[in-house]
């Protein structure tokens, strides 16, 4: 039993993700994905704060430091100390997200969990939307930015998490078909968002996790 939740940048869907989680008591796993990702290759929790997926450079920058800082990647086919491309570090993603997706109970963030678990039977594939002056305006508060570099922020994470969806999965990250349920936030709002999520998943019979 497992959600991915899918997001344009700026609708929520982290927002969206720990309210599901909560209702259903089961973890959340968003940006722990990097740190899973780069604990393999001993990166402190420091470095692994100033790297950022959302933009190309992401790539390269985690890439310069696991090859720099590991001795051993827990991914065969990749050799320490040798230049890693975006396939690699792509292996390296999948493999945490497997992992994550087999101990079940999990609401999982992005990462194209929705591509990787596409074939998993007890998956529930959201996505999270919202127009686009709604999801400027989020990000101005939470980014602390202007409208004119928000929007930038905005148009240039879109481009690339459609980007990497087409290049490595030649799939259409913006097609409703991908998803069993493509949500709405500004109608909605987070909490009608994640209870329609919860609903949907407690009409399947998915429990709560056992402490």
């Amino acid at each position: 039993m497992l959600i991915t939740i899918s997001r344009q940048f700026g609708a929520g869907g982290s927002a969206v993700a720990r309210l599901v989680a909560e209702k259903l008591g089961w973890s959340v796993v968003d940006n722990e994905i990097v740190d899973l990702v780069a604990q393999r290759a001993g990166i402190t929790h420091e470095e692994v704060a100033r790297l950022d997926e959302r933009t190309p450079g992401f790539v390269e920058r985690l890439a310069r430091t696991l090859a720099a800082s590991s001795e051993e990647l827990a991914v065969p086919g990749v050799v320490a100390g040798t230049a890693l491309e975006e396939p690699h570090i792509l292996r390296i993603t999948e493999t945490v997200v497997q992992e994550v997706a087999a101990q079940g109970r999990a609401v999982l963030v992005g990462r194209a969990a929705v591509a990787v678990l596409s074939r998993q039977a007890d998956a529930l594939h959201v996505r999270v939307v919202a127009p686009k002056p709604f999801r400027i305006r989020v990000i101005m508060e939470r980014l602390k930015l202007d409208a004119r570099n928000a929007e930038r922020a905005l148009d240039e994470t879109d481009a690339e998490r459609s980007r990497y969806h087409r290049e490595h999965y030649g799939r259409d990250w913006d097609d409703p078909i991908n998803f069993h349920m493509v949500l709405n936030t500004e109608r909605l709002g987070f909490n009608g968002a994640a209870e329609i999520v919860v609903g949907r998943a407690k009409a399947l019979g998915w429990t709560r996790k056992q402490h």
